[in-house]
């Protein structure tokens, strides 16, 4: 509190007006052991160029993915970032544009968001989309209870190949809500049998595609095995780039597909910004959390943009809000669509054959290694392997050889020892087939 140009009579007066005895009375619904943690060891002051240092110092301790074989996924990928996007998003009316409280005196950002919601509905083939979330695991959390709003059910199935994050995340927004989350354990196999659990108190079933451990799975059975019972079907996608080339899930029945665009957004960044993807049908908009832009004319018959829907509530009846999202992710939003405008329908689709193709031959490679075996028989950039040995010490062995082999599934399943020799790895047209050779080679002998 040091740092607020406030004097201890001010202090004392806001304390007084809100019937506290103290600043630290502010946090008393705060754990004490979490209190104790968020106290860091650090110096009281330092210089300028101290700090730069000595966090210079700290970062240098990281190896990034430009600096040799990378094949991380998990629900962040690196593709190649075109110079003009970079360029693009920091022009000055671009970066520091937020949410239009006054739609109608910004065009430019509205147009930017409609066509962002454009090429969401375009790619995941469902009717409308929103402006974005803040990241696919709320968007995925946002999508279970606006089902359960729709069909006045109470009750949602996560699939065990839904990405932990976004189970997590769900689960958390779900506590207060009187909903019921049923999440499945883990599948690397994924022949879970979700159509039977499907029952007449069922809001939604959330399932992703590509799966965690990488499986492409057909989910139109379960789609109308959904509707029959009068629940909805949830698509999530972590990697956007795969929808070049699957099949969308609107095409399949789904009716709320959820995302992560980070991907065509920008680089990895070490899990961050993201965007969040939300797409659903027509019929069901009033129900849609967020923002949505759309297209209009003035008076004199020109072509103009407006805010077609921005629920009151979200702002003054948080209890009564479709969401407390009540913004979007505009620059992230920003780069995903301007990366997509710069590939084009054609590039987009190419991109995706292409991130297809290098994975088929990281597999194919992979798999000639004696105790390595591919557990998905279909994927498309990703997919899990089991070593016979503890993935995570694998992973430290190829790291000190310059390659950063994956990400092991006991980083996110601690307590399930059956996945503790389980690497799931990502391959994208940033992957050379040296990169790959590499990998093979330094995976041998570490297996040997």
């Amino acid at each position: 509190m040091r740092y607020l140009p406030l004097s201890e009579t001010n202090r004392r007066d806001m304390l007084a007006a809100i019937g506290a005895g103290s600043v630290d009375e502010l946090f008393r619904d705060l754990p004490k052991a979490a209190l104790a943690k968020a106290r860091i060891d650090l110096p009281n002051s330092a210089s300028e160029i101290e700090v730069e240092r000595a966090l210079s110092a700290m970062a240098a301790k990281n190896r990034n993915c430009g600096q040799g074989p990378s094949f991380l996924g998990c629900g962040n990928y690196r593709h190649h970032t075109p110079a003009s996007l970079d360029y693009l998003i920091q022009r000055g009316e671009f970066l520091t544009a937020y949410t239009p409280y006054q739609p109608e005196i910004s065009q430019g950002t509205l147009q930017a968001i409609f066509e962002f919601q454009s090429q969401v509905a375009l790619i995941t083939g469902m009717e409308v989309a929103n402006a974005s979330m803040y990241d696919g695991a709320t968007a995925c959390a946002e999508a279970v209870t606006m089902a359960a709003r729709v069909t006045k059910r109470n009750k949602a199935i996560l699939s065990g190949n839904l990405h932990p994050h976004y189970r997590d995340v769900t689960l958390t927004n779900c506590k207060f809500l009187d909903m019921q989350i049923e999440a499945l354990a883990p599948d690397p196999t994924a022949i879970e049998d979700l159509v039977g659990r499907v029952g007449p108190d069922l809001a939604c079933v959330v399932v992703q595609t590509p799966g965690f451990f990488g499986h492409l799975n057909d989910y139109s059975n379960l789609a109308k095995a959904c509707h029959a019972a009068g629940a909805f079907l949830v698509v999530c996608v972590t990697e956007p780039v795969a929808l070049g080339l699957i099949t969308p899930p609107g095409h399949i029945g789904a009716d709320i597909v959820v995302g992560e665009g980070q991907s065509m957004a920008g680089p990895m960044s070490f899990g961050g910004p993201g965007v969040g993807l939300f797409a659903t049908r027509e019929k069901f908009l009033r129900q849609m959390p967020g923002r949505l832009a759309g297209e209009t004319t003035d008076e004199n018959g020109r072509r103009g943009w407006v805010l077609t829907l921005s629920t009151r509530e979200q702002h003054i009846r948080r209890e009564k809000a479709t969401s407390n999202i009540c913004t979007n992710s505009g620059l992230i939003a920003l780069a995903f669509s301007v990366h997509m405008t710069l590939l084009g329908e054609a590039g987009f689709t190419n991109l995706a054959r292409l991130n297809h193709a290098t994975a088929v031959s990281l597999a194919e490679k992979l798999e000639q290694i004696k105790g390595v075996k591919l557990l998905p028989s279909a994927f498309f950039n990703e997919f899990a392997v089991k070593l016979g040995k503890p993935a995570e010490a694998v992973v430290e062995k190829l790291a000190a050889r310059g390659i950063l082999a994956g990400v092991p599934a006991a980083r996110f399943y601690p307590t399930y020892p059956e996945l503790a020799d389980v690497l799931l790895v990502a391959a994208t047209e940033t992957n050379t087939e040296s990169d790959i050779d590499a990998f093979a080679a330094r995976l041998k002998e570490a297996l040997a």
